[in-house]
Order: C-alpha cells, then sequence, then structure tokens
C-alpha cells in the first residue's frame, strides 16, 4: 500500500483557492525563482524569534542577522532589511525581557490522520502535518503561541484574526498529539517600520536646489548646505525611536472554539474527497477570481498566462520540494531538543 501523502494547511487552503495553484506547487513541485520579499523577511523575524524565546540572548539573534544580510554592503535591499530587523529585535528584546508566559516547545511539529466526521475513519491517502511556532503555558493553561509580522495593526487587522482557521485546526491536532488541552492562542504582532535610510543628496542635486534657492534668495546668496547620506548609527537610532513608540509590538489572546474544531476538520475532509477526485480524473481546474488577490498577481500567473509553456518554467521556475516550513532542523543559535529531558 502506498504510504499517506503529507499534506498541510496550506496546501489545502491553496486547492480551495486555485486548484492549478495547488497542482503546481504541491504535485508538480514549482516554485517561483522570484522569492516574496515581504514572506522571506518574515522567515528571518521567524528564525530570531525561535532563537530569542530559545535562549534569551540578544546577541545570538543579531549574529543570526548579520550572517542572513552578509552581503548587505554592497546590497542595499539586504541592508534596508539588516537595518529592520536589527532594530526590531533589539527592540522587542527590551519591551519583553520577561514573560508572562513560560515556554514549552518552540517549532513544535505533528502529523495526525485525516478524519472522516461521519464514521470516525482515517483517511488511507493522506494525512495532515504541521508546525507551530510556540507553545506556552499561562496562568497554568496551554496556549499557542503565534509570531507574525505586519505593516500595521488596527482593528481590520485584528479582526481578521478570527479568521485563521489554521492555527485553531492544528491546535486540535496538537491536542491529540500531546494529549493537553489548548485554552487560547497568543498572536505575537510585530509592525514593520516603514522608515528609510536617507541617501543625501549628490553633488549635482544640491548644485540644482542651491540655485532654486539662489533665485528666490532678495540678496542672490545662500547658507544651504549639501544633505549627506545617513549613517548607519543616525539610521539605527530613528529606528529604535520608532520603536519605542505605542503599537509597534502587539500582543492579542483569543481563545479556541470547540464548535470550529468539528466545522475545520469536516471541511477537511471534504476537501480530501475533492483533491482525490481531481488526481484520479487529472483535472484541476483554475480560479481566476485569485490571479490577482491581494492587489498583485498570483505566484503562478505567468505559468498559466502562457500555457504552461516550457519556456516560462525553465527561465521562471525551479523545482523545490513542498512542505519546506516542516524542515525540524533548528537554528544554529537556537535551542536543541534533549531526548533525556522531554517537555512531555
Amino acid at each position: 500500500m502506498n504510504k499517506p501523502m503529507t499534506t498541510t494547511y496550506s496546501m489545502w487552503r491553496m486547492f480551495r483557492n486555485c486548484r492549478k495553484a495547488c497542482e503546481y506547487r504541491y504535485l508538480r513541485n514549482l516554485v517561483p525563482l522570484e522569492k516574496d520579499h515581504n514572506m522571506a523577511f518574515g522567515s528571518v523575524i521567524h528564525d530570531c524569534l525561535e532563537i530569542w524565546h530559545g535562549v534569551r540572548e540578544l546577541e545570538k539573534v543579531i549574529a543570526h542577522i548579520d550572517r542572513t544580510y552578509a552581503n548587505r554592503i554592497k546590497d542595499d535591499k539586504q541592508l534596508a532589511d539588516w537595518h529592520l530587523a536589527t532594530a526590531m529585535m533589539t527592540s522587542y528584546s527590551e519591551r519583553y525581557a520577561t514573560e508572562g508566559f513560560d515556554v514549552q516547545a518552540l517549532e513544535e511539529t505533528f502529523e495526525g490522520s485525516i478524519i472522516n466526521p461521519d464514521t470516525n475513519a482515517a483517511s488511507r491517502s493522506f494525512v495532515l502535518a504541521g508546525k507551530v511556532d510556540g507553545l506556552v503555558i499561562q496562568d497554568g493553561q496551554y496556549f499557542l503561541l503565534e509570531h507574525k509580522t505586519a505593516a500595521q495593526v488596527d482593528a481590520a487587522y485584528l479582526e481578521r484574526l478570527w479568521t485563521d482557521f489554521q492555527i485553531i485546526l492544528y491546535a486540535w491536532y496538537l491536542e491529540q498529539t500531546l494529549g493537553i488541552k489548548i485554552t487560547g492562542i497568543i498572536y505575537n504582532v510585530l509592525v514593520k517600520a516603514k522608515l528609510r535610510q536617507s541617501k543625501g543628496e549628490t553633488e549635482a542635486e544640491f548644485e540644482t536646489r542651491r540655485a532654486e534657492l539662489i533665485a528666490k534668495s532678495k540678496t542672490g546668496k545662500s547658507s544651504a548646505k549639501r544633505k549627506m547620506p545617513e549613517t548607519d548609527e543616525a539610521f539605527q537610532g530613528r529606528l529604535r525611536a520608532k520603536y519605542d513608540e505605542p503599537g509597534m509590538f502587539h500582543r492579542e489572546e483569543l481563545y479556541v472554539s470547540r464548535d470550529q474544531f468539528t466545522e475545520l476538520r469536516s471541511e477537511l475532509w471534504e476537501l480530501s474527497k475533492a483533491m482525490l477526485d481531481a488526481r484520479r480524473r487529472n483535472t484541476f481546474y483554475r480560479n481566476t477570481a485569485f490571479c490577482f488577490q491581494y492587489g498583485r498577481a498570483c505566484p503562478y500567473y505567468p505559468l498559466c498566462r502562457s500555457g504552461e509553456n516550457p519556456n516560462v518554467i525553465e527561465n521562471c521556475f525551479e523545482e523545490v520540494r513542498p512542505h519546506e516550513e516542516l524542515r525540524t532542523e533548528p537554528k544554529s543559535d537556537a535551542p536543541k531538543s534533549d531526548p533525556q529531558n522531554p517537555v512531555f
């Protein structure tokens, strides 16, 4: 008998939204060569938070950031991300120098059966696997710790957290795996500052500005001085000051609804049946309503638009095995689990 296919909530969400995109990623293993910047930066911060909540040593967090952006002297994009990550994590370590919870596990993984809600039989075709950022105890109760980076935290953002069904589903699976009751989720949100390092003026730009000021001056003179590039130290100072402002870090607690467990497990079973049918008939329909979701093109839009032109695949995509998020090896500075002293 073939081994059941490992799936994740991310895969099922993509299948629900656009079956063709799901086929490209999870059956044909295609990934765009051009990486999404926001997702890449968010992954770096997740790594930093894993290190921080594991050893609570800022020096190791900063060392990880330095290694990640090793080419920042020559690459302006890397330098900008290095500045932001450094200021964000330095300020975070000060804001949360002490915590109201005790960390029980970091990057906790699980794998469980997808269950038929009518018969309680397990699927022979699929299992669900996942990983949560953290498991903590607060006031004697278990909570999942979920890290988020955001452009801003407002009422609309907080309302959308209720629709984060992935973490609710993962809570149920962790309960079954670990034999515990999870009370809720602590969302740990870090806001990305929008400040940019000033590049100053070129000599030509300064002379143009100076000439304009002289033309407007009654004396025919100007005391203007050339604007010089902002130093790294000065920019870090501005970023740190920004992170001292309210709202740059936010913690939101949501409590788990047991009714959602039943609903989501039923939806998962229905999706698994639809996937089996799509594989059997080799028919994965496109959902054009999601081609430009979130104001930008789907990563697979060029492939769909080209009619799956082999040249587009060769030049714009690479083959990467799915479920990279399930890797279990810790960061070089993150704590390693001790098999002699398990948490549970």
